[in-house]
């Protein structure tokens, strides 16, 4: 099935190579795959929709709020998903290689999206496309090849049950090319788990929100890419000289060193310090053993490897092997600080080669670390507390730190088996199921808590509480300025620094770029735009991008609204408000109800949304829901 040009919807179909303002970076195309129909076309954009939504994630979510349906689940046919790589993805700058899945979430009900590093989004835009959105539901079990400007829907009967890199490896093979990339699921998205991942290259995962169900839904196992294409660029020459001049800043840094070593791994050790680490199901703030599961223990013992994404220099990827014991020959790339401590001290495990296999299974399987994490550390509790009976579970006596029976129910939840098909079904689920259980979850809108507690954090709850698409420490990653500054800020100016995360963090995934050089070693965010200039011969500030980033905010927040959330969403967990923390520097510590609601009340305010968090008419205008 070849695909055939034509344009639509978007825009008046002015193709970017010939119009006046933009000269290079965008590519000028989306191509549409409708799997129920079995063909493709491709979409023609203008500029003006290139300027506003800038890429990546501001793409997706306007090409989904566009073709947002009454009444359509998340998990019909009806229901696209958009993958979109980053204007600047694939050019030559440091971490240029984030791509966005964007869809309706099937784990929350609403507007989602989950990024994902490596090469698979700049395969695509060097096969000629600055977004794929996939439509309907395939009638057989599929797979995408995308070869250039040949596009076809092939059987994937062959891979169906596979696990995910067993999935990439013999697609590969079968095509005769180890340099196609590939995007795939494991069995949990094939069994609809409502918070499957899509994996590439390993163990790269667009995590959260369950874009895997997505690809479920529509009967596609894979994505396959070779693009052998040029990427547009309007000043090689500048963009070379900021380039080298930015992978010079960072390989200076004094801290490149280390975090090339532990990566995210480091966090470990200072979450559990500041007294914000998950244990025991977010009972606790503060790990008894995090010196046996923290970054020292990785690189001493278990650690063989880096790996990065594209054109990245920090190398976070930590490749790790069990050497001895019951999970020897366990291989696989991570874990970082998310899925150490989730499936770790959140589930009270003390052993790093059981943290190893906790997070090779979930690759392999096709589920996110965060919230498999979260589940099984809420029937762990559960039961320990009677609030579930050995029937309930299976007839399995769970109890923290007991890695046999926990990797059992990783495995009971991508299969959909017993207690594991309540647990696939994510917070919402077993809330239905066991609604005794919903003091002890620690969610938002549907998704779990990242591993972050938000009881002595204000920023931090408030920034889970008011996420798009529910609690993810990625769109506002506050609490280590928080506490480093201390008692010695005003309401306002903690508000505001939660909104200004909430507006540069967008800003990466729009221009497709990776965060962490910017978290973790200060790298200046003017430089962006420096390179979106060099890349696009647009002279934008940061505060140019910065506004469209913050359209993009009050767009994703319309879409949810349409879709049902209310101010009554926008809490953290009750734990946050009805537990005090046990122990650590912040023992007996909790949040003020009281306090949390004038916290919302200025936040609405100074995003300019009325009491309820609904945005202005003239925001709604601006962008383009009114």
């Amino acid at each position: 099935m070849s695909s055939d040009s034509i344009g639509t919807s978007i825009g008046t179909s002015i193709n970017i190579a010939d119009s006046v303002r933009i000269k290079g970076g965008y590519l000028g195309k989306i191509l549409h795959i409708d799997l129920m129909a079995g063909n493709s076309y491709v979409e023609e954009y203008d500029e003006d929709f290139a300027l506003k939504y800038i890429g990546g994630r501001g793409f997706g979510a306007k090409i989904v709020m566009d073709n947002l349906k009454e009444g359509v689940k998340p998990l019909d046919p009806e229901n696209i998903i958009v993958i979109a790589p980053g204007v600047l993805t694939g050019l030559y700058l440091p971490s240029s290689g984030k791509t966005a899945f964007v869809s309706i979430s099937p784990l929350t009900g609403i507007y989602a999206d989950s990024n994902m590093g490596g090469m698979f989004g700049v395969e695509i835009r060097q096969a000629g496309y600055d977004a794929l959105v996939i439509h309907g539901r395939a009638k057989e079990f599929s797979y995408i090849w995308i070869d250039d400007d040949v596009v076809e829907i092939r059987d994937a009967s062959k891979y169906k049950g596979m696990k995910s890199t067993e999935t990439e490896r013999e697609l590969k093979d079968d095509l005769c090319d180890e340099a196609v990339k590939v995007a795939t699921i494991g069995i949990a998205g094939e069994n609809l788990v409502k918070f499957a991942c899509v994996n590439s290259e390993w163990s790269r995962n667009a995590g959260r929100t369950g874009m895997g169900a997505i690809f479920g839904s529509k009967n596609v196992k894979a994505i396959a890419v070779r693009g052998t294409k040029d990427l547009p660029v309007y000043d090689m020459d500048k963009l070379v000289e900021l380039s080298d001049k930015a992978y010079k800043s960072l390989h200076d840094h004094p801290m490149m060193k280390f975090w090339q070593e532990e990566g995210l791994m480091s966090v470990i050790d200072y979450a559990n310090t500041l007294g914000i680490i998950p244990t025991r199901n977010f009972s606790d703030a503060h790990f008894e053993d995090a010196d046996k599961i923290n970054g020292e223990v990785m690189t001493s013992r278990y650690k063989i490897g880096d790996s990065a994404c594209y054109s990245c220099p920090m190398a976070c990827g930590n490749i790790c092997l069990v050497k001895s014991g019951k999970y020897a020959g366990t291989v696989t790339e991570g874990p970082e600080y998310e899925s150490a401590a989730m499936l770790g001290s959140n589930v009270g495990i003390n052993n790093f080669s059981a943290v190893l296999r906790g997070n090779y299974l979930c690759d392999e399987l096709g589920i996110d670390t965060i919230t498999s994490g979260s589940m099984v550390a809420t029937v762990i509790e559960g039961y320990e507390r009677g609030l579930l009976t050995l029937d309930d579970v299976d007839g399995i006596a769970l109890s923290w730190g007991d890695d046999s029976s926990i990797m059992l129910l990783l495995e009971k939840i991508a299969n959909r088996d017993g207690i594991g098909d309540v647990l696939a079904e994510g917070p919402y689920g077993v809330i239905k199921k066991f609604p005794q259980l919903a003091p002890i979850i620690s969610h938002v809108k549907g998704m779990d808590q990242s591993a972050y507690d938000g009881r002595v954090g204000v920023t931090m709850a408030l920034a889970y509480a008011t996420s798009d698409i529910g609690a993810h420490h990625t769109r506002a990653w506050t609490i280590a300025k928080e506490l480093e500054v201390g008692a010695d800020w005003t309401l306002e100016e903690k508000i505001d620094l939660v909104i200004y995360h909430q507006t540069v963090r967008p800003l990466f995934d729009m221009l497709g770029v990776c965060r962490l050089p910017w978290i973790e070693l200060g790298f200046d965010e003017n430089t962006y735009a420096d390179f979106y200039a060099a890349a696009t011969g647009i002279e934008f500030t940061l505060d140019d991008l910065l506004e469209r980033s913050k359209t993009l905010y009050d767009l994703t927040r319309a879409i949810n609204l349409r879709l049902g959330v209310t101010r009554a969403d926008d809490y953290p967990p009750e734990r946050t408000f009805n537990d005090p923390i046990k122990t650590g520097p912040h023992a007996g510590e909790h949040m003020d109800r009281d306090f949390y609601e004038h916290m919302l009340d200025v936040y609405y305010e100074r995003r300019g949304w009325d009491n309820e968090g609904r945005p202005s008419e003239e925001q709604l205008r601006e962008c383009e829901v009114l």
